[in-house]
């Protein structure tokens, strides 16, 4: 219903409406240019869908009371009927316009089953009165439901396909306000954890001290250098937050410059030697994928910055049989738990960097996380070409 709406819309419905109306004051015309016809009775009916026809052009009250249409195209087939008897000689002209508009009302406002029982009725009919129009009409109306059928299946394709692309465009805003929701608990959780927690334990701090420069002058010195290299470790956070939050660039420069200046950003905020190499290919023809790839990465470094207390991050990208090879090694704490597993296995476990696997999986990838608890740990991702 809402995509019928918005193929016809309100406007084409009043073309409609003008175009009966134009019909039936033709054959109001026809019905008092023909002497041998009686007049009362058919032009009290034609009046009536005279009016109502113009009245559908000006107010929508008719099409609300009619919503399916039934009471229009009853119309619609009377004022053909109409036409066909009160034609006058040579008595083609009057039917075949009122033909054209019927079928083109029927095949725009009704699916091909109404089109094929009108073009069987109206056959019928001419071929059952004496009228003089009768013979050379039926080759029209042939023609005219064969064309309507066809007009009528083409827009029950065209609606079935536009209701198709809403469910899926109504699926992807509904999968954009998760992202956007999951993203606003992902900087909730970051800053509650992060400097908020920092900024509650130097303002706690920052009491001691006041405390301890009361009592002992050189141990509130050798607290206050603490809360300094605190406050320091959190301005290099926050800088690195809000740099992650920045788009990315990866269009003009490609993803291995990308990938080089996010890890010489990480470096820059948090004094930990990293590096980075790209083998001579490894690229991704896939914009949305390669910003994909350069979030994982800035993920990864996140991570080690928060957790593992690395002082070396190597990260290398690569390409090989059709594959993207990513890795991110570092030589800090490591996860809690040792060994290797796959991205399968950390799922079925519920254990790893949960934003990383989500992404991974969204390009169809491999993951694989070897963890040495107080040695270090590696990320190994591989991701498909095509």
């Amino acid at each position: 219903m809402v995509a019928d709406q918005i193929v016809l819309p309100y406007l084409w419905r009043r073309y409609l409406s003008v175009l009966r109306t134009l019909v039936g004051a033709a054959c109001l015309w026809a019905l008092f240019a023909s002497p041998g016809v009686p007049a009362s009775t058919l032009a009290a009916l034609l009046g009536v869908v005279t009016i109502y026809s113009a009245v559908s052009v000006f107010w929508r009250w008719p099409e609300r009371i009619d919503r399916l249409g039934i009471v229009n195209l009853v119309l619609d087939l009377v004022v053909f009927l109409l036409s066909v008897v009160l034609a006058p000689p040579p008595g083609f002209w009057l039917p075949a316009i009122s033909a054209l508009y019927l079928y083109l009302a029927v095949a725009t406002l009704h699916d091909w089953r109404d089109v094929l029982l009108t073009t069987v009725l109206t056959m019928a009919y001419v071929s059952s009165v004496a009228a003089p129009a009768g013979g050379s009409i039926i080759p029209l109306l042939l023609l005219l439901g064969m064309f309507g059928m066809v007009t009528s299946l083409q827009k029950q394709s065209l609606l079935e396909r536009l209701s198709s692309a809403s469910r899926q465009a109504l699926h992807y805003r509904i999968e954009a306000q998760r992202a956007r929701e999951a993203e606003r608990e992902r900087v909730a959780a970051d800053f509650h954890d992060g400097p908020l927690q920092s900024f509650i334990s130097v303002q706690m701090r920052l009491e001691i001290v006041r405390r301890m420069f009361a009592k002992k002058f050189e141990m509130g010195m050798e607290e206050l250098a603490n809360l300094q290299e605190v406050l320091a470790r959190q301005v290099a956070e926050v800088r690195t937050f809000v740099r992650s939050m920045r788009p990315i660039e990866v269009e003009g420069a490609g993803l291995a410059a990308a990938l080089r200046q996010t890890v010489g950003f990480f470096q820059k905020d948090c004094g930990v030697t990293a590096t980075f190499k790209a083998g001579p290919e490894a690229m991704h023809d896939d914009l949305e994928a390669s910003l994909d790839i350069v979030q994982i990465v800035r993920e990864a470094l996140n991570n080690v910055r928060k957790h593992s207390s690395a002082s070396r991050v190597a990260v290398s990208l690569d390409r090989a049989n059709g594959h993207l090879a990513l890795e991110v090694e570092d030589d800090g704490t490591g996860f809690p738990f040792a060994g290797e597993f796959t991205l399968d296995e950390m799922e079925l476990l519920r254990m790893g960097p949960e934003s990383i696997k989500r992404r991974v999986r969204s390009l169809n990838g491999d993951l694989k996380v070897v963890s040495r608890p107080g040695r270090g740990s590696t990320l190994r991702i591989r991701l498909p070409l095509s």
